[in-house]
């Protein structure tokens, strides 16, 4: 890519399309194409297509997804499959059909069997079934980068599929509705710290800029204790605060900060094409018909379980009460972390630790209270 390319990030009000719009531009990429939900329907294949043949992009990050949480996941199945399908699949063909040099499709690592073993290989997808709760996302995802492998083979394009692990950082969402467990723990426990303190106007203001079912800050004391206990943030019987969280926090789960993730975007972009992760997926391999993944996972390959992290972002935050794991409420995977030796032999390792990227994200957080 040029410093003058026409790169076109969908979804770049998001966490990930944010962090990469925003390391596009402090790299010096000054031509971006940017476009809301409201002024382009991604689900609309005519849409897509005339704004492909309007703009005619040279460069494609596509970012735009339907995502939340095990929730969310779990209870909104036809919307997660129907939304990032239609996505995904009007954007590829579009990029093909107007000539895209090179587009990155972001899927995530939930597209890896339930079982699987560990750390997560490229070679270990569609080895068995999924985990449940997330089913209709991860075949969505897989779809999105068989598409991208499927146009490489026959229209020998430049498509690249990328699996980034669990993200959190700048511009993450903090919708206790659909919220992934990260920064729905940094607003629980900040939360669960304000009723501690006895400081309800901390919570009135936390609402009014994150309401949950139309609960805000305005709303009477009495229905918002009673919103934020069927989250988990509450006062117990004996007037402590606590805060509940789903599962029993065994799971082990690896997270990226955004902006590490967006930094090996951008260098798979500037500096990676499809036959060189070919290449290094077949070094080794003996086998004449192995077939190479045209996909890369981006993580950290380090581990956490869910309860430490509980425990890390409880002292983070000072909240002194009690954290009550409901282990009626589904774990989801046992265990889930990418290897990345790929990634690595291609040149890029992460830079921001998880202590270091959470401490930042908290802090941002606080500054909009």
């Amino acid at each position: 890519m040029n410093k003058d390319s026409k790169i076109y990030v969908a979804g770049h009000t998001g966490l990930v399309g944010s962090a990469l719009t925003l390391t596009l531009k402090e790299k010096g990429y000054h031509n971006l194409i940017l476009r809301t939900m409201q002024e382009l329907d991604l689900t609309d294949q005519k849409a897509v297509d005339r704004f492909f043949a309007e703009q005619k992009p040279e460069y494609v990050l596509i970012a735009a997804a339907k995502v939340g949480g095990i929730v969310a996941n779990n209870t909104l199945r036809a919307d997660f499959i129907y939304v990032n399908l239609m996505i995904q699949s009007n954007m590829i063909h579009a990029a093909w059909k107007h000539g895209v040099k090179k587009l990155l499709f972001l899927g995530s690592t939930c597209i890896y069997p339930k079982n699987a073993p560990q750390p997560l290989k490229e070679d270990y997808l569609l080895t068995s079934e999924l985990e449940f709760t997330n089913e209709p996302y991860a075949i969505a995802k897989i779809a999105g980068l068989k598409m991208c492998e499927s146009f490489n083979l026959q229209y020998k394009t430049n498509f690249i599929a990328v699996m980034p692990t669990n993200l959190y950082g700048h511009g993450d969402n903090y919708n206790l509705e659909a919220s992934h467990v990260l920064p729905a723990l940094l607003r629980k426990f900040h939360l669960g710290k304000c009723l501690e303190d006895g400081n309800f106007e901390a919570v009135r203001k936390d609402l009014n800029r994150y309401p949950v079912e139309k609960i805000d800050g305005s709303s009477g004391k009495d229905s918002i204790v009673g919103i934020l206990a069927g989250y988990g943030v509450r006062l117990n019987d004996q007037g402590k605060a606590e805060v509940g969280i789903w599962g029993t926090g065994s799971p082990l789960r690896e997270f990226m900060n955004s902006k590490d993730m967006a930094e090996a975007c951008v260098f798979i972009m500037e500096n990676v094409d499809v036959k060189d992760i070919a290449s290094i997926h077949t070094a080794g391999k003996n086998d004449p018909g192995y077939h190479p993944p045209h996909f890369l996972n981006i993580g950290t390959g380090e581990e956490i379980s869910i309860k430490d992290l509980a425990y890390k972002i409880k002292a983070l935050t000072g909240f002194s009460g009690e954290v009550v794991f409901d282990s009626s409420k589904p774990d989801g995977t046992m265990r889930k972390t990418t290897d990345t030796t790929a990634l690595k032999g291609l040149g890029y390792k992460h830079r921001i630790s998880l202590d270091q990227g959470v401490r930042r994200t908290y802090e941002e957080y606080l500054k909009y209270r």
